[in-house]
């Protein structure tokens, strides 16, 4: 999920549906909504949150820095201005990359993407067992052979992987899906998506890699993976 921060609801709009064409979730706030969220949300909620898109605040320059102090998601700050001594002050300010306005959509990914890989060389694919993913976005493989899914079994293959061994909750699945604010969808439509996926994996596979308690939520075992 990507999270907009700008005082102007029409680019926050903009924004946001444009992600939406991506599919990707998104949400937006103007800079003292964001303030009071960031101070309240929960460490399960915030790690949704793929990237920070920090557009026109009177806080712009210490809005890195708070973000930094509970999320190591890549904040990309947008400026009309591009002059050196604007792009080193917000450089200066904790921000990972800064881009000219108006930005597609398309390239604020493929940054998100970049930081991320430049943060951990782990990052050009993680694997989990027989199946590997890339967050610069292509097909993932299972058994070395692609594995094609529709873009939210996709998101949930990615953050199950991501988080290998750990158990992931119905609502982190949820937030990272179809975003934090989403009220027009039922929470339980994760369900069907991660039943899909995991019949997927069965069939190409042979067994189903994924633990799932109720109350509980998911898991992805890579000591089951590395065995079957």
């Amino acid at each position: 999920m990507i999270v907009i921060v700008d005082d102007r609801e029409m680019v926050v709009d903009g924004y946001k549906s444009g992600f939406s064409r991506e599919g990707i979730a998104s949400t937006g706030f103007d800079p003292e909504e964001f303030q009071g969220w960031l101070g309240a949300v929960s460490k399960t909620d915030l790690s949704a949150v793929e990237a920070f898109l920090i557009g026109n605040s009177p806080q712009r320059e210490k809005i890195p820095g708070t973000i930094k102090t509970k999320s190591g998601a890549p904040v990309i700050a947008m400026s009309e201005d591009l002059r050196l001594d604007g792009v080193l002050e917000l450089f200066s300010c904790g921000v990972d990359d800064v881009v000219r306005k108006p930005v597609h959509v398309r390239e604020i990914l493929a940054r998100v993407r970049a930081i991320l890989s430049r943060q951990s060389a782990e990052q050009s694919e993680i694997q989990a067992g027989q199946i590997k993913i890339y967050p610069d976005g292509r097909t993932p493989l299972v058994n070395n052979k692609p594995f094609s899914l529709p873009r939210r079994e996709y998101r949930i293959l990615e953050y199950l992987v991501s988080n290998k061994d750990k158990r992931v909750t119905k609502s982190q699945l949820f937030n990272v899906v179809y975003g934090l604010f989403e009220e027009s969808v039922e929470e339980s439509v994760v369900e069907s998506h991660v039943s899909k996926l995991r019949k997927k994996l069965r069939a190409e596979l042979g067994y189903d890699p994924v633990d799932s308690k109720r109350y509980l939520g998911y898991c992805l075992h890579t000591q089951t993976l590395e065995a079957a």
